[in-house]
């Protein structure tokens, strides 16, 4: 049972990792969208494959009133998506590995 409860700790180690670093390209993507990049650059090309597919799925299931107002709440929704993840995966990863020890 050792054995399961390291493979747990380490999952949620992982999933921590990638969430958090995910949430800070989701940040720095909504910065740049401010500025109006080249969408030729490399890093721009780069951040939106790895956002756009999440950010428009959300995009589509906003309500009506939300999407037509001019200001782009996706990538807000989204970060609380991700800290919501964080909290409640991770940490019930961590209470599982403990119990397993």
């Amino acid at each position: 049972m050792v054995f399961l409860a390291y493979f747990f700790e380490a999952l949620a180690n992982v999933v921590d990792i990638g969430l958090t670093i995910y949430m800070w390209i989701v940040v720095i993507r909504a910065i740049i969208s401010w500025v109006n990049p080249d969408p030729y650059n490399p890093i721009v090309v780069f951040l939106r494959r790895l956002t756009d597919p999440v950010l428009n799925s959300i995009r589509r299931r906003l309500p009506f009133a939300l999407s037509q107002t001019g200001i782009d709440f996706s990538p807000l929704i989204l970060l609380l998506g991700i800290i919501f993840l964080q909290k409640f995966l991770v940490k019930s990863l961590y209470e599982l590995a403990y119990r397993l020890h």
